[in-house]
């Protein structure tokens, strides 16, 4: 666990914690916020499962550029919330050409034993229509 950022204790501070962490550059900093199992709805409509695949996915992201984003809704029902955020990141992809990706997440947070909120799915492109997985 970080000894650099406070995880959340509450779902509202969620995003603070998420842009603060992606912008520190450092995926090991982001996945203290996820759950061990947690889904990654892909953009496509795939889903993956896991620290693994999500890693992989942060770890692009981070590589390409600054997070920002605000919160839009939480809503709370004992120990699960459902949280929908706008994002955009700006960078420079691969190819150094610049990048821009955005959307409205319709994310799923569960609170742990610990009082800590974090990740259960994340589905960046919320409502966004995806081809049949």
């Amino acid at each position: 666990m970080s000894e650099s950022f406070s995880l959340p204790t509450k779902p509202e501070d969620m995003v603070a914690a998420l842009v603060e962490r992606f912008n520190s550059g450092k995926v090991d900093e982001l996945l203290p916020l996820y759950e061990p199992e947690v889904m990654l709805v892909k953009p496509e409509g795939r889903t993956v499962t896991g620290l693994a695949e999500m890693a992989a996915d942060l770890k692009y992201l981070v590589g390409v550029g600054r997070l920002k984003a605000n919160t839009r809704h939480v809503f709370t029902n004992d120990n699960i919330a459902l949280i929908i955020l706008d994002w955009a990141i700006d960078g420079t992809g691969p190819d150094g050409e610049h990048v821009h990706f955005h959307g409205s997440a319709s994310d799923v947070l569960r609170r742990g034993a610990d009082g800590v909120w974090r990740y259960l799915i994340d589905n960046n492109q919320g409502t966004a229509v995806r081809q049949p997985a």
